[in-house]
C-alpha cells in the first residue's frame, strides 16, 4: 500500500498550520515552578484511572510543592477540538488524549505532542509499558501507531469482557459457558424461556464491540495489520469480518439481541445489567467498578468471549504533553509518579488494570483475575484494539450500519459492504490511500 499523508483532509477540526511557529522549541518552558500544573481529563471520577491520578497527584505534590489542577472535559469536547485546545495559548500541561491513529497519531503529525523519548530514556518507562501496551503510545512519522516516537505514555488498560449474572444462570438451570458452542447454547435456552439473553446497545457502541470481539474470535495477525496500520489491503471476504456480521444478524433473528437495541444507550444497558434484567453483557472493563460498587442483588462473574484468538482492547487512553506545556520536566515528573509501582497497585485494586503493578499487592480477586487475563492476552501480542481506530470516521459511521442490521433494514451482506465503504473513505480522509 502506497501511502502519502494529507493533513488537510483529516476528518478533525482544521488546524491553521501557520500558528504552529510559536509551537517548537522556543515556547517558554519550566522557566520557574508554578502553583500548579493544569490536566485536562474526560475519565469519570470515580473510575480506578482518575483516582490513581489523583493518588499520584498527592505524592508529587509531598515532593514538588506543585499541585495538579484537574479539569474535567466531556470526551466530546476532547475528541473534536482537541486540536484547537492543544494550538492555544491555554493549552494544559498534561492532557488525556485517545489513543490510535485517528487521535493521537493525528495530533503527533500536526506537531501539537511532545516527544517523549529523552523522559522514556530518563525514568525508563519502556521498562513498565512494553508490547502490545506500547504500540498505542508510539507512532511514526505518518501518524500510525506502532511507530519509533513516544507521543504518549499510558498508564492503565481496557479490554471487552461478557459479563454474566450468576444468578440468572442458576435460576434457568444454565451452565457459565466455557466455550462458544455453550455460549450459544446458553443464549437459545434462554430465549426459550422467554428471556433476552444478551443486553446490546445499537445506538452506541455495544453491539459494534461484540461485532468486533467475534472477527476477534477468527482473526489472525495479518488481518489486524492490515486493518490498523494499512500493511496491506484489508481482505474483505476474510471468514473474519463474513462470521461476525453473519453471526450478528443471525443472533438478532433468533432473539438473542433485541431489536430494540437499536433506541438503547450504553448507559441503558449498562443499568439494565446491574438491576439483573439480563443475563449477559459485553461490556469494557471500565465497568467493572461500578459492577463491584452498585451490584447488591446478585452474583456474577466475567472473561472475554470464549475461544477469541484477540482480545478487544489496550492500554488505555495517552497522557500527553502539550508542545505548548510551560512546564515539560515538571508534567514529565507526573507521569512518573502515575507509572510508580504505589500508585499502579493502587489502581489495581481501585478497579481498573495497572500497567505495570507487582499483582502480588492486588488484593482484590476479581481485580486480580481481570488483570491477568488482560495480560495472557496483551504479553502475546494478542489485542485487537478498537475497529474504529484506522479512521477517526469509523467512530460513528460503523456504529451506523450495525444499527440498520440490527433494525432489519439491510442484510448482512448489504452491512458489511456499507462497513467496507466507509472504512475505504474514512482512511482515505485520513490521508492514507492505496
Amino acid at each position: 500500500m502506497n501511502i502519502r499523508r494529507g493533513i488537510a483532509a483529516l476528518a478533525v477540526t482544521t488546524l491553521a498550520l501557520g500558528s504552529l511557529a510559536a509551537c517548537g522549541s522556543g515556547t517558554a518552558q519550566d522557566e520557574e515552578t508554578p502553583e500548579s500544573l493544569s490536566f485536562w481529563y474526560y475519565e469519570e471520577d470515580d473510575s480506578g484511572q482518575t483516582q490513581a491520578w489523583k493518588k499520584a497527584a498527592e505524592l508529587f505534590e509531598e515532593e514538588t510543592g506543585v499541585s495538579i489542577n484537574f479539569e474535567r472535559k466531556s470526551s466530546t469536547q476532547m475528541m473534536q477540538n482537541s486540536s484547537q485546545y492543544l494550538n492555544s495559548d491555554d493549552a494544559p500541561d498534561i492532557a488525556e488524549s485517545n489513543r490510535g491513529n485517528g487521535s493521537a497519531g493525528v495530533l503527533s503529525t500536526m506537531g501539537l505532542l511532545t516527544d517523549l523519548g529523552e523522559y522514556v530514556d530518563q525514568y525508563g518507562w519502556d521498562e513498565k509499558v512494553t508490547g502490545a501496551d506500547a504500540t498505542v503510545a508510539k507512532y511514526d512519522e505518518n501518524g500510525i501507531m506502532g511507530g519509533d516516537t513516544w507521543y504518549g505514555m499510558t498508564s492503565y488498560a481496557e479490554f471487552q469482557r461478557v459479563y454474566y449474572n450468576e444468578d440468572m444462570f442458576a435460576q434457568y438451570g444454565i451452565e457459565i459457558p466455557t466455550t462458544f458452542d455453550e455460549f450459544v447454547d446458553a443464549c437459545q435456552k434462554f430465549v426459550d424461556a422467554g428471556v433476552t439473553p444478551i443486553a446490546a446497545d445499537a445506538q452506541e457502541y455495544g453491539v459494534l464491540w461484540l461485532w468486533w470481539q467475534l472477527v476477534s474470535q477468527k482473526a489472525d495477525d495479518t488481518f489486524m495489520e492490515d486493518w490498523h496500520m494499512y500493511k496491506g489491503d484489508v481482505d474483505w471476504e476474510s471468514g473474519a469480518l463474513t462470521y461476525a456480521t453473519d453471526t450478528i444478524a443471525d443472533w438478532v433473528e433468533k432473539g438473542f439481541i433485541s431489536t430494540n437495541a437499536t433506541g438503547m444507550k450504553a448507559e441503558d444497558t449498562t443499568q439494565a445489567f446491574i438491576k439483573g434484567e439480563y443475563p449477559i453483557y459485553q461490556t469494557g472493563t471500565w465497568n467493572q467498578g461500578r459492577f463491584v460498587k452498585q451490584i447488591t442483588d446478585f452474583e456474577w462473574t466475567a472473561a472475554v468471549l470464549p475461544e477469541s484468538v484477540f482480545a478487544e482492547g489496550c492500554a488505555g487512553n495517552l497522557l500527553v504533553i502539550p508542545e505548548r506545556s510551560k512546564h515539560h520536566d515538571l508534567a514529565a515528573k507526573f507521569i512518573d509518579y502515575v507509572l510508580s509501582e504505589e500508585v499502579q497497585n493502587y489502581l489495581g485494586n481501585a478497579g481498573g488494570i495497572p500497567v505495570a503493578a507487582n499483582l502480588d499487592e492486588i488484593t482484590d480477586e476479581k481485580s486480580k483475575a481481570m488483570i491477568e487475563e488482560y495480560s495472557s492476552f496483551a504479553n502475546n501480542d494478542k489485542l485487537s484494539y478498537y475497529p474504529d481506530y484506522a479512521a477517526s470516521s469509523l467512530t460513528d459511521a460503523i456504529p451506523a450500519s450495525l444499527q440498520e442490521l440490527v433494525n432489519g433494514t439491510m442484510s448482512a451482506d448489504e452491512t458489511l459492504q456499507s462497513i467496507h465503504e466507509k472504512y475505504d473513505s474514512g482512511v482515505e480522509e485520513m490521508g492514507f490511500a492505496d
